[in-house]
């Protein structure tokens, strides 16, 4: 089993793997001392990433679309991207109804994103989609503040590994109380792009109030919006982004 070494690099740090030989070593945050001030001031804006595969889940929030919300990322020139979100309750909980759900349940939201279309006819844009071929995607996104988030954040590292190769930095950060998770390749270097799903995560200690326009896909030097579950604001609740 390769090793997968977590680094952080200068502009999108936190770099997702390094192999090595030596077997069934766990994911480690940053090795050794930033390298400049850019990479210092990147290293500290970063959040510490969890890995998809270690989250243990309870059941689905069970919405009027049924348990997962399938649409699509796109902007006047076409689709950019499927997306197939869920919420789900903490492991143990099943049915997961926020309703009847004890004060302080943690929320997982996950979000799958797929550059170009998932080539399955009923979701997401289907046999639709009319953008380009996805060379490039380098951010998924969202574009309002992640209400209630615990600071709990990640993706599915090996999703990443298959769609960008060991060089990928993957690094996640705020803005205006925002979650923006940037994926570079460097250098050279295969690319996050076309047909290559990744998985995405965050947690909130608020429900869904329903879709919203609330997430994007930065791809082909474009950025492309569309819906998936939110949160309501609520008086009194933290977001761990401000």
């Amino acid at each position: 089993m390769k090793t997968i070494t977590t680094l952080f690099a200068a502009t999108a740090a936190l770099s997702l793997a390094a192999c090595s030989a030596e077997p069934d070593t766990d994911v480690t945050d940053i090795e050794g001392p930033a390298k400049s001030e850019g990479e210092a001031a990147a290293i500290a804006a970063a959040l510490p990433a969890g890995d998809f595969m270690d989250l243990e889940l309870g059941a689905k929030i069970v919405g009027p679309q049924g348990p997962e919300v399938t649409g699509t990322l796109s902007n006047a020139e076409g689709s950019f991207a499927d997306i197939r979100s869920f919420v789900a309750c903490p492991a143990g909980m099943d049915p997961c109804d926020p309703k009847t759900a004890p004060e302080g349940t943690v929320f997982t939201y996950v979000h799958v994103i797929y550059p170009g279309e998932d080539n399955e006819k009923n979701t997401g844009s289907g046999a639709g989609n009319d953008s380009s071929d996805i060379e490039r995607a380098s951010a998924f996104k969202m574009m309002r503040a992640a209400h209630g988030f615990t600071g709990t954040v990640g993706y599915s590292k090996a999703e990443a590994l298959a769609a960008v190769g060991a060089k990928a930095d993957v690094v996640i950060t705020c803005k205006d109380g925002a979650l923006i998770w940037s994926v570079e390749a460097g250098g050279g270097g295969d690319q996050w792009e076309q047909a290559e799903p990744i998985t995405f995560y965050w947690q909130s200690t608020l429900p869904p109030a329903g879709p919203a326009d609330a997430y994007a896909i930065d791809a082909n030097y474009a950025k492309a919006t569309g819906p998936g579950p939110y949160p309501a604001d609520k008086a009194g609740t933290t977001n761990a982004c401000l």
